[in-house]
């Protein structure tokens, strides 16, 4: 579905009424008499952008998704691709790269308004630091950043992209693709600030009898153990509720199946894995 109203800085309608007809490499005199480009003329300049694939994830909601990308290797979505972008020769070349970046609108965070100031998971919730020294989805321009491992390009029935690592909600529109370059986007010399390492915690997880079988009913259910356990090992609680109300019970949706899990001393615990009840 376009985003035919998605404006990236707010202000709006009647400029982008005004510039809808201009080239991008128009060109206009300021008043003392350089060129510039047109569509550089103002701050206020605005962008109207649409999606050109959606993904489709097993994360049916925000709670439970991985903070970074590649942090759950064993998660997989299919990028679809959109028309008038899903014409195979756009994929021409891309079968060499085992990565690609995603750039993606947060689309359920949109309208939840940003602040100068976040408070970063990685820092326990309680800190803060600015939000352009943040990942936060919170931001002036709803913008996220994903690189995720490229499994397969496929031309039929339909161009897709199989992917692994993913960080995304199911339906998250994606506004471009691109490859990852080792040699330019890996950089052997970068700091990370308060994030110099991955997260540490890895709490062990184990399945109550319920939670076995209700397991034997996925098509894989190996695969479905995996996935869970990866994703909770990473304890997707919010930092404010470590250490608070020991042994409630969450919830998260995954793969359209509510997984039900709670925190014990020596680890977590999955409930049970019921289908959702809208599917």
């Amino acid at each position: 579905m376009a985003l035919s109203a998605w404006l990236l800085c707010t202000g709006a309608e009647n400029l982008r009424r005004r510039l809808a007809n201009r080239r991008c490499d128009d060109t206009a005199p300021y008043n003392d008499g350089s060129v510039v480009a047109a569509g550089w003329r103002s701050v206020s300049q605005v962008f109207s952008v649409e999606p050109v694939a959606r993904m489709r994830s097993p994360f049916g909601e925000k709670f439970g998704v991985p903070r970074q990308s590649g942090l759950v290797a064993s998660v997989e979505g299919q990028v679809e691709l959109l028309a008038p972008y899903d014409d195979p020769a756009m994929l021409e070349g891309l079968r060499g790269f085992s990565h690609i970046w995603l750039t993606f609108i947060f689309d359920r965070c949109v309208g939840a308004g940003w602040r100068p100031k976040v408070r970063p998971p990685r820092l326990g919730g309680n800190a803060e630091v600015g939000v352009w020294a943040s990942r936060s989805p919170f931001r002036p321009n709803s913008i996220g950043l994903s690189a995720v491992r490229l499994l397969e390009v496929v031309e039929y029935p339909r161009p897709s992209l199989r992917v692994a690592g993913i960080d995304l909600v199911d339906g998250t529109p994606i506004i471009d693709i691109r490859p990852y370059v080792p040699y330019a986007d890996a950089l052997p010399d970068a700091t990370g600030g308060f994030a110099t390492e991955p997260p540490a915690s890895q709490l062990q997880v184990r399945f109550s009898p319920r939670a076995e079988h209700d397991l034997a009913a996925f098509d894989d259910p190996a695969q479905m153990r995996c996935v869970i356990s990866d994703v909770l090992a990473l304890d997707p609680r919010p930092a404010y509720r470590r250490g608070v109300e020991p042994e409630r019970i969450y919830g998260m949706l995954l793969a359209h199946h509510n997984i039900r899990w709670r925190v014990t001393p020596s680890g977590i615990e999955v409930v049970d894995c019921e289908p959702a009840a809208d599917h």
